[in-house]
């Protein structure tokens, strides 16, 4: 029961605390003198695309880096809510949180398998799956049933994936043949055969054309809309993040100046100033200054 004399402040981010998927509380990470992220804090909801931008260099990839293990944060606690199991992820080792907690990412430099077959790299994403009915080989190596219904499983749910990413014709390519905008498409389709509850994509459109970037929206909203996965964000293209976006976070010079929904971040007078420079900001006419709320500035 809350108090009578409780800030309600604090109750309501309570309770978004307990409902989020991911809770990121005070984050903060230094190499040595350079404080990268500076108590930073945010919550990621489940079905939804939470977005995280900023300039270049605001720390928005070390961040994806403190959630999946290849950092450990100076400071901060980053709390997973799987089905009410809580992950303290900066407790866990990178592999762990990708096996247990079921964090996905991608990352800005495209990393299939390039001579693997298209299907390949999709069921070879469900390696663990794979190696735990085979007993660590033995089904397997025996063709036990097990072995084998867990291979046409994953199998399936490979061909799933290539339909969703109208990839099923092109099955047997290499991976490493296909234009530059499927192998996108197909690296995030490999994420989601690992079955995260949280998928952390970075700059997922860097380099795409219109037509693929609404691809890539299309695609990010069945995963949201059709299988209740939260979706976490980095991304330099302003017409992705304030097209698909629920949520976004702004990060400047390691610390957060603006976090709600599009419309409340795109005319942000801290954001606008963020992209700009305060000096730049505070000279411009209205109504440029309008038009760059519509756009957000061209780079994240």
């Amino acid at each position: 029961m809350i108090g009578l004399f409780a800030d309600p402040r604090v109750a309501t981010a309570a309770a978004a605390a307990d409902a989020a998927l991911l809770s990121v509380e005070h984050l903060t990470m230094r190499f040595g003198g350079l404080v990268a992220i500076d108590d930073v804090s945010f919550h990621a909801a489940r079905r939804e695309i939470t977005a995280i931008i900023g300039p270049n260099g605001a720390g928005k990839t070390t961040v994806f880096n403190c959630l999946t293990g290849f950092y450990k944060p100076t400071v901060g606690r980053l709390t997973l809510n799987r089905e009410g199991t809580l992950f303290y992820l900066e407790r866990m080792e990178d592999f762990r949180i990708a096996q247990e907690a079921h964090v996905a990412r991608t990352f800005q430099n495209i990393r299939l398998f390039p001579a693997m077959s298209v299907l390949e790299n999709l069921v070879v994403a469900q390696h663990n799956a794979l190696m735990r009915a085979s007993v660590m080989t033995f089904a397997g190596l025996f063709g036990l049933k097990r072995y084998r219904d867990a291979e046409k499983a994953a199998v399936e749910k490979a061909r799933y994936w290539l339909e969703r990413i109208n990839l099923a014709d092109r099955a047997d390519w290499n991976a490493g043949n296909l234009p530059y905008g499927d192998q996108r498409r197909l690296e995030i389709a490999r994420a989601m055969c690992t079955e995260p509850v949280l998928l952390c994509l970075d700059e997922p459109a860097a380099g795409l054309n219109p037509r693929e970037s609404a691809e890539l929206n299309e695609l990010l909203r069945f995963i949201r809309d059709e299988h209740g996965i939260g979706v976490l964000l980095i991304e330099h293209d302003m017409s992705v993040v304030m097209e698909i976006s629920d949520h976004v976070i702004v990060l400047d010079y390691g610390r957060k100046i603006a976090d709600g929904s599009p419309e409340a971040v795109r005319s942000d007078p801290n954001v606008i100033k963020a992209y700009l420079g305060e000096d730049e900001a505070d000279e411009l006419p209205p109504e440029i200054v309008a038009d760059l709320e519509q756009k957000t500035g061209g780079e994240a």
